[in-house]
């Protein structure tokens, strides 16, 4: 089978979306549009995917820097043929070619497959959507046959052409020595003054060329964004069909219209999701998780029979089988917590491990610590972890005790089933099973006034 190479346009300025950002960088599901459709291309094992840029090109291309692409510069925007055919020099004459658009993210790998699979030079295959309102929509002209002749732009049709209701999507696939002979012959002479990448339907209709049409399994595939309206409706499109796998996967939402993924979500079975969840990045939530109200979860996965209670937010960290979380937790970056800990309201953890069945139930900082196992941590306590210029660890042994409001000055080493007094500030190794007590002495001052207002 010839190479398939994907062309993706993305030059517009996108002057509806009011906004200084291009439009193909607008995010739905916190990700670029292009980003998306650069992902898609990248599953059909495209051999090069080709970008064309125009307006602030450089902010695209630096925005998307991490993929593997040949960015092509569209310097005056002429319309779809003329900015397709800034690719034909990139093209080997055989290719078969997959042209997508940048602003249009949610199109399945499995919808381009049926395009791209079978192409060869004796066709053209055209992605088209039958819409109740077609206006504003280019029209597949058919014959008497019933075979597709030509696409005619809204602007330019006819009021029996505006009847149709079967549209053009703008994507098609077509060999790259097709394209090589057609665009160059394109004209602008139209409503809109462009070179119109559609008008190679009526040429190769004219040269006997098959043209082979293909639906989207459903209208989202295929829509586009040129305003902040329709961006929200995709985003709120895309977030419904992650609603609709997840609970066909065993997962109860409590309100499928208030869940957020931006990523990939992994679920086991029986897992339950309250209102107001972010799930960001790839997230894991295994058999029997259970997430509160408002919680953010991003890069990280949480072990089953685990409960996350409200507003909670965790991120890149690993937590272990029936644990207890929040609510009002945050974990930072970098922790691991075995089976049956808990980690409770108003505690920020970053860094650390966390042994099993240890306790950090309020109001503490824990900061690049190691904690054994069935360490109690007491309120208010804090791993003075930063010295101005450096981090420093925190060791605390299995069965150790910290009394409420301590201050464990990094570097520092507590053993196991060590006591901590409250309101310690300690700032030497504590042997096993030692008390370490570190406070000021307490002095009562008998027959003292409180200072008065003036009357």
């Amino acid at each position: 089978m010839s190479p398939l190479h994907v062309v993706i346009l993305a030059a517009g300025q996108g002057s509806r979306m009011k906004s200084s950002l291009p439009k193909v960088l607008h995010p739905v599901a916190g990700k670029p549009m292009l980003h998306h459709v650069i992902e898609t291309a990248m599953a059909l094992d495209a051999e090069q995917i080709h970008v064309v840029i125009g307006h602030a090109g450089d902010r695209v291309r630096e925005a998307s820097d991490t993929y593997p692409v040949n960015w092509v510069e569209q310097s005056e925007q002429l319309g779809t043929g003329h900015a397709v055919a800034q690719v034909l020099p990139h093209l080997p004459d055989q290719a078969r070619v997959l042209i997508l658009y940048g602003d249009v993210p949610l199109t399945r790998t499995d919808t381009l497959h049926q395009l791209v699979d079978t192409l060869d030079e004796r066709q053209l295959a055209l992605l088209t959507v039958t819409l109740d309102d077609p206006n504003g929509y280019g029209r597949i002209v058919r014959n008497e046959e019933g075979r597709v002749t030509a696409i005619v732009e809204h602007k330019d049709a006819s009021e029996a052409q505006r009847a149709i209701r079967e549209v053009n999507t703008g994507i098609l696939a077509v060999i790259a020595k097709h394209l090589k002979a057609w665009l160059p012959s394109l004209s602008n002479r139209n409503a809109q003054g462009e070179y119109y990448l559609t008008d190679i339907i009526g040429l190769a209709a004219a040269q006997g060329i098959t043209i082979r049409v293909a639906q989207p399994a459903t209208v989202t595939e295929v829509e586009g964004v040129n305003n902040r309206v329709q961006l929200a409706a995709l985003e709120r499109a895309w977030q419904r069909q992650q609603a609709e796998r997840l609970m066909l996967a065993g997962v109860t939402l409590a309100d499928p219209e208030r869940l957020d993924v931006r990523g990939q979500v992994t679920v086991g079975q029986d897992v339950f999701i309250d209102a107001n969840v972010l799930l960001e990045g790839d997230v894991v939530l295994e058999e029997g998780v259970r997430v509160g109200f408002g919680c953010v979860i991003r890069d990280s996965r949480i072990a089953r029979g685990t409960e996350i209670h409200p507003y909670s937010v965790i991120e890149s960290s690993v937590i272990g089988e029936n644990a207890q979380i929040g609510p009002f937790a945050r974990f930072r970056p970098g922790n691991t917590l075995a089976a049956n800990t808990k980690v409770g309201n108003f505690v920020e953890i970053k860094k650390s491990v966390v042994g099993a069945g240890s306790k950090i139930n309020h109001l503490s900082y824990v900061g690049d610590a190691r904690l054994g196992e069935r360490v109690n941590v007491g309120a208010g306590t804090i791993t003075c972890n930063y010295d101005g210029a450096n981090k420093h660890a925190t060791v605390i042994g299995d069965g150790a005790f910290i009394g409420s409001n301590t201050s464990l000055v990094a570097p520092v080493t507590v053993g196991s089933d060590a006591t901590i007094g409250a309101g310690s500030t300690i700032t030497r190794d504590v042997a096993d099973t030692e008390l370490a007590v570190a406070r000021g002495k307490q002095r009562n001052i008998a027959g003292w006034e409180r200072p008065k207002k003036p009357e």
